[in-house]
């Protein structure tokens, strides 16, 4: 009799201690989850504070190139399907698609010596270059707590309480397959 108990006793232990490990695991992964929200709430607020600033710029330009509409309007749409895009894959790509038309607004100011001394198109190209750093910087801080987190999700033991409790991979923030690409330079001649 004492000896059913204590193997029924050891075992309620062992079975306790898995459980223990589980609930710990367990709260792990949402610890890592919510580092990877936080992470990525930064590259989100970085997006907006360039969608912010991008219509100054483009209004700036449009005073002194009123007949570069195309370029104009190729940032406006870009804009908008960066401002729409939901997952970390459609903003990598709307955010490509918006450097390009920003690059061929920049070869537009080429052609325009007086806007490139107006002070508040100077100011305006500082802040996006400012804001261009940091979602890089946001990007990549993501990116390095989304590796952290697949880690754990594919790792064991934490393989089996992820697949248990539907933690699933990360999508990592990608640059587009285009930006593999050496940029065109024309000066002209």
């Amino acid at each position: 009799m004492k000896k059913g108990l204590g193997i029924i006793i050891g075992l309620l232990v062992i079975v306790g201690i898995f459980i223990m490990m589980g609930v710990g695991s367990y709260n792990s992964f949402v610890s890592e989850e919510e580092n990877v929200n936080q992470a990525y709430a930064q590259v989100e607020n970085q997006l907006q504070r360039r969608l912010d600033l991008i219509p100054n710029l483009v209004n700036t330009v449009k005073g002194y190139a009123a007949h570069e509409k195309e370029v104009i309007q190729s940032i406006s749409d870009a804009r908008a399907r960066l401002a729409g895009a939901k997952t970390p894959e459609d903003q990598a790509t709307a955010n490509a698609e918006l450097s390009g038309a920003l690059s061929r607004l920049l070869v537009v100011v080429e052609n325009y010596p007086n806007l490139k001394a107006d002070k508040q198109f100077t100011q305006l190209m500082d802040e996006l270059a400012g804001t261009e750093n940091r979602l890089a910087v946001a990007r990549k801080d993501y990116n390095d707590q989304v590796a952290v987190y697949n880690k754990k999700v594919k790792q064991f033991p934490g393989a089996i309480v992820a697949s248990i409790t539907g933690f699933d991979e990360k999508e990592y923030f990608k640059a587009d397959p285009r930006a593999q690409e050496a940029p065109s330079v024309d000066f002209g001649g």
